[in-house]
């Protein structure tokens, strides 16, 4: 790549935000635009659901870099912008005012957008979603204490942001439609110490409940009628039922999609050589378990733009990090790392009603495809050769905290 040329990158978040910077590392000289929807600098979003609610964090402790930042690397910053085409053929992104700007490699981060309701009174005033700063700020106006929420949906977000009102004395109800909370992430063993952990934090946990209506009285959100005939009262709705990744643009492009996804190699590569795709949106093909992952986690955002700028400056690169996230509910703390969309059994190392272990999900064979720290650090890096080692293990090594994690594999 020579001076002259022009990478562009659509998405102003944390992985946009990354990707400018590893430009800028590698020595990059030539032109860099970012194109960010949102009016606010690239900002991380984890702390929106936990320290920003609580107070421990204001925006500016977890924005990318500061705003002197792009000016003093010749990045140009559009932020409120949102490119409203691609066309790969002639190498140009459109905005929304019908100019065209032209690219030499361009790389997608767009991230994701909240999956919305389709029932009465989705879109009442006091029901809230959970994406963007500005979402989070309206969300933390009405966490008063004595007052209440009703939250549809026990993923992270739900749980983390129930966690984060209870913390502030709010009532909370929690409907999810499994039978446990986070059961399509971490299987029935461990979701159990999750439910098990909010009701212990005075949460109101209503499972196996279809949402039917957000009631409401005078356009303003009342709570919840559930499948049951039951109802919830609250002074505001989270709608927190998962994320749909923003492929459209990829898919208007002509760009290859699969499982929700735009499909990329392990260089992140998409199906056109000029355009790679990273974060939220990237369903990637993972060198270590043979299959394409895509995950929304922030670990992504960080990690994966610095191999997707390698690749758009000709180097060699892949990316065969192992999927990692984290969450902080009340007094717990974890880490969870590797994949496991199925498996055989789970092991447990450590007090479990204590919530102070270290789980293993193990396939047929014994050998550890995920594990995940609760309450104990410095485990991390032993798990994670476990996991690449794709070595039989011994479940009863495993379960032994006497025993060295480094010799249970």
């Amino acid at each position: 790549m020579t001076e002259a040329s022009t990478f562009v990158i659509i998405g102003g978040g944390l992985a946009g935000a990354k990707a400018a910077e590893a430009l800028r590392d590698n020595d990059f000289d030539g032109q860099v635009l970012l194109f960010g929807a949102e009016e606010k600098l690239p900002y991380e979003r984890p702390p929106l659901s936990k320290e920003y609610l609580t107070g421990k964090k204001a925006l500016d402790e977890f924005t990318v870099v500061p705003p002197a930042w792009y000016p003093d690397h010749n990045v140009v910053l559009r932020l409120g912008t949102e490119v409203s085409a691609i066309s790969p053929a002639e190498h140009t992104v459109t905005l929304p005012d019908g100019s065209a700007v032209t690219y030499d490699k361009l790389l997608l981060a767009t991230g994701s957008a909240s999956r919305r309701l389709p029932i009465p009174g989705a879109d009442a005033t006091g029901v809230h979603y959970l994406r963007t700063v500005d979402d989070a700020t309206a969300l933390n106006s009405v966490l008063a204490e004595g007052t209440s929420l009703a939250i549809v949906g026990a993923g992270w977000i739900g749980l983390e942001v129930a966690a984060s009102a209870r913390t502030r004395g709010v009532d909370v109800t929690v409907v999810e439609t499994a039978r446990l909370p986070l059961l399509g992430a971490l299987g029935p063993e461990v979701a159990e110490v999750f439910a098990a952990l909010h009701r212990e934090h005075g949460v109101d946990l209503r499972l196996e409940q279809t949402v039917e209506e957000i009631t409401t009285a005078d356009g303003v959100a009342t709570g919840l009628r559930l499948g049951d005939g039951s109802t919830v009262t609250a002074d505001a709705v989270l709608v927190a039922v998962g994320a749909a990744p923003n492929i459209g643009l990829a898919e208007r492009a002509g760009l290859q999609t699969a499982d929700g996804g735009v499909v990329v190699d392990a260089s992140l590569r998409t199906s056109d050589p000029d355009i790679y795709a990273v974060g939220d949106i990237a369903a990637a093909q993972h060198p270590l378990f043979g299959a394409r992952i895509r995950t929304e986690h922030w670990a992504n955002a960080l990690k994966q733009p610095a191999v997707a700028v390698a690749g758009m400056l000709g180097q060699a690169a892949e990316y065969a990090e192992l999927p990692y996230f984290f969450t902080d509910q009340y007094d717990l703390g974890m880490e969870y790392v590797g994949h496991a969309p199925s498996y055989d059994r789970v092991v447990f190392r450590g007090d479990v009603p204590g919530r102070e272990f270290v789980a293993f999900w193990l396939d047929g064979d014994n050998r550890v495809l995920a594990g995940m720290n609760v309450n104990v650090w410095d485990v991390l890096d032993d798990v994670k050769a476990l996991i690449r080692s794709r070595r039989p293990g011994d479940p009863d090594r495993l379960a032994d905290p006497a025993r060295p994690l480094g010799a249970a594999g």
